[in-house]
């Protein structure tokens, strides 16, 4: 299913694109165990790009979700070759506190994998162009979208959409669909992890008829926040032992 081949060629891009323009390493500060509001957590030296509240552990608080990008000049690229010139390939931390029954915030997660780094000038901000992050009846979403202006004739996104159990926030669904802008095809991928179960659509832009086909996911596998790693990369069928 070419749908699930798109990781995969977005981190080759990624692979490639890097070494040509030499992007520099970062060194990920760790975030603050508490903190009074939101800008306690922020890094000397990074922002918050992003800020949203809402009870994500049903504890009837609004908890703190924060997107962190770094500000350093060093990490804006200039380069002769394809593409978007200077790139700006400052990462960005996802981090989660929760509300305190006195005030203040607790760090539950911090993140800083999930949200690919823009280090391909070839490939768009997977941030920039796509709804970002969002809090719905106590989950977290995040969605990448993905564009190429070379190599590629696939556009698409991903969304991961997590909650708060059993200590960790773990995924519970997955949503990929890609459109081949050359011939108007068209495929998606949901899964719901609590259920198993798995929905193939292919389709096209030119038929309102979709074909759909449902799997039941064979893997005991359970993936968290910390353990999907790249979502650029992330292969959402992988078979393989519980984590």
């Amino acid at each position: 299913m070419r749908l699930l081949l798109l990781p995969p060629l977005l981190l080759t891009a990624l692979t490639a694109s890097a070494q040509e323009l030499r992007i520099p390493p970062v060194d990920y500060p760790v975030l603050p165990a508490r903190a009074s509001m939101a800008d306690g957590f922020l890094p000397t030296g990074w922002r918050i790009e992003e800020q949203l509240s809402g009870d994500l552990n049903g504890d009837q608080r609004d908890d703190l979700v924060l997107v962190l990008r770094q500000q350093d000049p060093r990490n804006i690229v200039e380069h002769d070759g394809f593409g978007i010139s200077p790139l700006d390939s400052n990462p960005r931390m996802l981090a989660i506190a929760f509300a305190g029954p006195a005030g203040g915030y607790t760090l539950a997660a911090q993140n800083h994998t999930l949200i690919t780094r823009h280090e391909a000038p070839n490939l768009s901000d997977v941030f920039d162009d796509g709804p970002g992050v969002s809090i719905a009846r106590g989950t977290l979403r995040t969605t990448l979208f993905f564009f190429s202006n070379a190599g590629s004739w696939s556009t698409g996104s991903a969304s991961f959409t997590f909650r708060w159990q059993d200590g960790a926030f773990a995924l519970i669904g997955y949503d990929n669909s890609s459109l081949m802008r050359n011939s108007g095809h068209t495929e998606s991928l949901s899964i719901n992890y609590a259920t198993r179960r798995v929905r193939h659509t292919e389709g096209s832009i030119d038929s309102d008829e979709d074909s759909v086909r449902w799997e039941t996911l064979t893997s005991p596998r359970r993936w968290t926040l910390e353990t999907v790693g790249d979502g650029s990369a992330f292969q959402p069928l992988e078979a393989a032992d519980d984590r």
